[in-house]
């Protein structure tokens, strides 16, 4: 997987320059988990990230995988509402057990960011009585040359799968 450890590399580099640029328009910080809401589609990518993620915590703490599974079961179960939290969110804490593992959704969320030719949506507890240009001023481009597509597209001809998923019913495949 090391196409996807190069993607996490420049997804989290661009993150780490659009957090610079935000500086205390940025709030987000652990315990903060108002995005972590709802079943929210991941790709297959991501997908695989998580179900690896979720099997090294299973050999270094097989009590809160065994936690993250069953939240996950649950979700699968009951057809998750959009303010449910996310399988992987421990609610306790409000952070996320497999946070090293976390989809791209998750790792863009907070600041201007763009994707392409889309921009995504901010947190709406940043960026509070900031102008449309003190916030366009902090964005980044997260994934410039398309290596996010690619390795889609890659996973899907060696797999055959294809489409999104959500975190839910990617860690319940992991079982």
């Amino acid at each position: 997987m090391v196409g996807d450890e190069s993607l996490v590399r420049i997804v989290d580099a661009a993150m780490a320059e659009a957090a610079r640029k935000s500086g205390h328009w940025l709030v987000c910080r652990p315990g903060c988990s108002d995005c972590c809401k709802g079943p929210f589609p991941i790709t297959q990518l991501d997908a695989r990230r998580l179900r690896e993620g979720l099997a090294e915590l299973e050999r270094s703490d097989r009590q809160r995988a065994a936690r993250v599974r069953e939240r996950a079961r649950q979700a699968v179960g009951d057809a998750a509402a959009d303010d449910d939290p996310c399988p992987a969110l421990d609610p306790s804490t409000g952070t996320c057990d497999l946070y090293a593992a976390r989809p791209i959704t998750c790792r863009i969320f907070g600041p201007p960011v763009r994707w392409g030719s889309d921009a995504v949506g901010l947190c709406e507890l940043c960026f509070h009585g900031a102008s449309d240009e003190e916030i366009a001023a902090c964005g980044v481009e997260v994934d410039p040359r398309g290596l996010e597509s690619q390795l889609s597209s890659e996973l899907e001809e060696s797999t055959g799968v294809c489409g999104e998923t959500s975190v839910a019913l990617a860690l319940v495949a992991a079982q």
